[in-house]
This record gives C-alpha cells, sequence and structure tokens, in this order.
C-alpha cells in the first residue's frame, strides 16, 4: 500500500489524496483544498512556534524525546562527551564523520591560526560602557565583523564559505573573553597557541600577571564536554533564526548575530541563570518542600526541569551532573549543589511532575559548573554561544546547499478589519 493520507473535506464532499514521505506530508500539498469560493487560497496549516511543523530536511542532529536519545552525525552524545573533543565533535558536525588523526591536526591548527581578531574589533568593543551586559556586546561585535570580513558575502563560494566558517569558530571565543574582561576593567589577553581550544579561552578570560596562564587540566575537560553538549541541538529557536536569516542569502556573521540575538532571551540561554536564581530564592534544603508546594499551587516555576522535546531525562544532564562533581573536585563544592540535589530527588519522586514529564534538563546543573568556575551569571549565555555557534553555521550551510529551501516567509491566518475607506480626520468619531 502506497504511503499517502486520505482527506475528506467536509465542506465540499471531495476526497484527496496526499503523500507521506518520512512519516511527514507536505503542507503545499493542502493547497489543493479548497471550496469553491473565488478567494478561497486553497487550505493552511496553523502552528503557532512550529510545535509539529518539520521546516527542513537535516543530518546533523537526531533527537528522540521520548527515549531521551540525542545524536550528532549518528553518534551518541554520551560516547563523545566521554570520549571526543569540541573540536573533533565540531569537525564530526560540520563535515558528517569523525576525522583522521592527520584531518583533525589540520583542522585544530587551522582554528588556532584564526582566533585573533582585527585590532579595530578591540577598539569597536572598547565603545561599549562597562556595564554593558556579554552577550550584547557579543551579538553586536559578531555583526560587526562583516564589515571587516565582506568576503564574507560571497556564500556560494566553497573556498571562501569555509573561511568565514573557520573565522566564527576561532574568533567568537575570543570575542567572548574581549567582552567579559571589558565588563570588570581588565586589559584583553591575546589568544595563546600552545594551549587547546577550551585552555585558551580559560587563558583569554582569566590571565593576570604570570608570564604563562595554566590552566587546570579538568577545569579544561569539564568546558570541552560543557561545549560538546551544545554544540547543536536540532531546529530550536536559535539555530531556526540562523536558517532563517540566512535564507535571505545574508553573509553569515550577521546571520549568527542573529542567532545569538535569539539566544539571548531567558528562555533559551538564559534559563540557567534562572535556575541559579531559583536556587538562592529556596535558600535552604529545609525550605525546598514549601516551593515545591507553591509550584504545584501555580504560585512559583521549577526552573531547570521539563522540555520541549524531551519527555524523560535530558540525556545532557545526566552528562553534566557527572561534570559538576569533577570540577567541584577542583573548586570547591558550589554551596547551591545541596539545595540542587535534593530538589532534583524530591521531584523526580513526586507524582505531579512525574505525571508532567518534567525531568532536569541541560540548564539544571550547568550553571552552577560555570559559577564555581568563576564566571558571572552574565556569561553564561555567551558560553552557549561560542558552543552552539558550529551547530548554526554547519546548519547555515546545509540550508544554503538545500535545493528544496527557499527565502523564509511563513504564512499568516489574517484576523483583521476588512477593506475600508479613508476617513477625513474631521469626519472621524
Amino acid at each position: 500500500m502506497a504511503d499517502t493520507l486520505t482527506i475528506t473535506d467536509n465542506r465540499t464532499g471531495k476526497t484527496y489524496e496526499v503523500a507521506i514521505t518520512d512519516g511527514a506530508i507536505k503542507a503545499t500539498d493542502l493547497k489543493k483544498i479548497r471550496t469553491e469560493a473565488a478567494d478561497d487560497q486553497g487550505l493552511l496549516t496553523y502552528d503557532p512556534a512550529c510545535m509539529n511543523t518539520a521546516a527542513c530536511r537535516s543530518s546533523i542532529t537526531y533527537i528522540d524525546g521520548d527515549k531521551g536519545v540525542l545524536l550528532y552525525r549518528g553518534y551518541p552524545i554520551e560516547q563523545l562527551a566521554e570520549h571526543s573533543t569540541y573540536l573533533e565533535t565540531a569537525y564530526l558536525i560540520l563535515n558528517g564523520e569523525l576525522p583522521t588523526a592527520d584531518q583533525l591536526k589540520t583542522w585544530t591548527h587551522r582554528i588556532t591560526m584564526h582566533t585573533m581578531v582585527h585590532e579595530n574589533i578591540k577598539k569597536f568593543m572598547e565603545g561599549f560602557t562597562y556595564d554593558a551586559h556579554p552577550m550584547g556586546v557579543f551579538v553586536s561585535t559578531v555583526a560587526a565583523m562583516s564589515t571587516f570580513y565582506p568576503d564574507g558575502k560571497l556564500i556560494f563560494d566553497a573556498e571562501r564559505r569555509q573561511m568565514q566558517i573557520l573565522r566564527l569558530i576561532a574568533k567568537t571565543p575570543t570575542i567572548a573573553a574581549y567582552a567579559y574582561r571589558h565588563s570588570i576593567g581588565r586589559p584583553y589577553v591575546y589568544p595563546d597557541n600552545d594551549l587547546s581550544f577550551t585552555g585558551n579561552f580559560l587563558n583569554m578570560l582569566f590571565k593576570m600577571t604570570e608570564m604563562k596562564y595554566r590552566p587546570d587540566p579538568a577545569l579544561v575537560r569539564a568546558l570541552d564536554v560543557l561545549f560538546i553538549l551544545h554544540a547543536d541541538h536540532e531546529q530550536n529557536c536559535s539555530t531556526s533564526t540562523m536558517r532563517g536569516i540566512g535564507s535571505s542569502h545574508v553573509d553569515p556573521y550577521s546571520a549568527l548575530a542573529g542567532a545569538a540575538a535569539a539566544l539571548y532571551g531567558p528562555l533559551h540561554g538564559g534559563a540557567n541563570e534562572a535556575v541559579l536564581r531559583m536556587l538562592k530564592d529556596i535558600g535552604s534544603v529545609a525550605n525546598i518542600p514549601g516551593f515545591i508546594e507553591r509550584v504545584k499551587a501555580g504560585e512559583g516555576r521549577l526552573m531547570g526541569f521539563g522540555h520541549r522535546v524531551y519527555k524523560s531525562y535530558d540525556p545532557r544532564a545526566k552528562i553534566i551532573k557527572r561534570t559538576a562533581y569533577e570540577v567541584f573536585e577542583v573548586t570547591g563544592k558550589n554551596p547551591l549543589l545541596d539545595i540542587a540535589l535534593e530538589l532534583e530527588r524530591i521531584a523526580l519522586e513526586d507524582e505531579y511532575f512525574v505525571s508532567r514529564k518534567l525531568y532536569p534538563n541541560v540548564d539544571f546543573y550547568s550553571g552552577l559548573i560555570y559559577q564555581a568556575m568563576g564566571f558571572p551569571v552574565e556569561m553564561f549565555a555567551v558560553l552557549f554561544a561560542i558552543a552552539r555557534t558550529v551547530g548554526w553555521v554547519a546548519q547555515w550551510e546545509e540550508m544554503l546547499l538545500d535545493s528544496e529551501q527557499k527565502i523564509f516567509r511563513p504564512r499568516q491566518i489574517y484576523t483583521g478589519a476588512e477593506p475600508r475607506d479613508y476617513v477625513a480626520m474631521d469626519a472621524r468619531p
């Protein structure tokens, strides 16, 4: 039997056959379902926030939210977090396969050679006030990069396109570090090519007067794991923004600035900051039962639990929880950890939360780790943006090379006034 959907339009009595491919129907196939009315342009689908609409085909990331599965190019996130590095995972996400030793060496060298930013970018960043939010500085500076690299507009030149991808992955940590140093009034620290990707980032953030900054290997590894976990996550808000802006064929710096702006929002990249605020407001383990009851009564929200996609335990949250303990062995335990652990224990045993499939997500423990490593909460979304850069540019390139993609323009259902004539000022009621 052919994979089709039979639709009967009860308004007209007509029956239509619509093809099913990969578990989906084409929304444009519904246009043929129409009444005899002259102004009927065919049936639309109405799906606010794209809750059940596939806007693209992608071979990059796969999520099974019911089973708690996350794969990059087919590889389980658990295996990548345990065995891979961020740059190796970045290569995988961009190229579809894990690199050979020589490929990884070349790739790492090319990224390392592009970590410096133009001196005028430093001057541009110096124009922000000292209390400017680092994420606002980051978004603005990434957008400004398009003026420094006009060849970024040549998006269908494969070699030039790869150059912009290299520049973005290599330079976003430098921009982020400069934004942080600017916010605390410290001089910018140039990249150190002897260090790893995440080790160099820590150097640019935290180096003081020492001749050579030597980051703690455990913290370098923890940051690598966190970056791997955040590298891509299918068609989320910021990734869809990257694709949507990129569909106009603008340069990738402008598109990525838009994606980062979407990430800036508290419902996306700012969620782990909200978790920390919640834990601080709870104050102590003794206050957790009362907090839980207020959440059930609709008087508060349990931040860091539940996810649009995951209806079981977020696989990234399990990895981050283990990573937290490794970090705390170096930094000392975050005083909020006991509250977080007890809150998780109670929530996972409470039928109210279990029945609603509210399980810890990636944001529940990540903020505790970042705080223990010395990052202010204002930097959390910036850290997310550095990690997600590779996912954004991979999705952007996939969109550009997809012959089915056109400039993004969803339809609407008009609910405004009927056609009417202009009324002169003196005749208006």
